[in-house]
């Protein structure tokens, strides 16, 4: 199955809270290959339901070769003093801004069977967790910028030939 076009910012679902999953039917088993596929492109390191328009609470990440799912996902656990790490996003292309995310993150959700899991993980995990986590809120990673970057960002934006 080709991977699903990425929801570009503007788009009304990237700002719109997920709902959580209820029943595991074909329709989550299809999102979930969807996700698997959609995040298995180079340079992917996490792909939410919502920015394949989806408003379910599940995303996909791929971490130096560990590709996975999780559904329902929780952020449970953040560890070690925030810092400043270079961040992009599929959904608003061609940025880079510093975002304080924290150096561990775990979360908790379950699997297509309904079993629970826990993903976690430093680095680059730590940050694809919450950076997909907080799609599922509605936020963009743009939204966690100080005063001043944001302006910038929202101008790059704004001059931006997708926007």
């Amino acid at each position: 199955m080709p991977e699903r076009q990425i929801r570009l910012l503007g788009d009304p679902v990237l700002k719109t809270r997920s709902e959580p999953i209820g029943t595991i039917d074909a329709r989550v088993r299809s999102l979930v290959e969807d996700l698997l596929d959609s995040v298995k492109l180079p340079g992917r390191a996490g792909v939410a339901a919502a920015q394949i328009g989806v408003n379910l609470r599940a995303f996909s990440y791929n971490i130096d070769g560990d590709i996975g799912y999780i559904l329902n996902p929780v952020l449970v656990e953040l560890a070690g003093e925030p810092e400043l790490v270079d961040e992009g996003c599929l959904s608003v292309p061609g940025l880079w801004y510093p975002t304080k995310r924290y150096p561990f993150a775990r979360v908790t959700g379950i699997d297509l069977a309904g079993n629970p899991v826990a993903v976690a993980g430093e680095g680059l995990m730590a940050q694809a967790l919450q950076h997909e986590t907080d799609h599922l809120d509605g936020l963009l990673y743009l939204d966690r910028l100080d005063k001043e970057n944001r302006r910038a960002a929202m101008k790059e934006v704004r001059e931006s030939d997708w926007f």
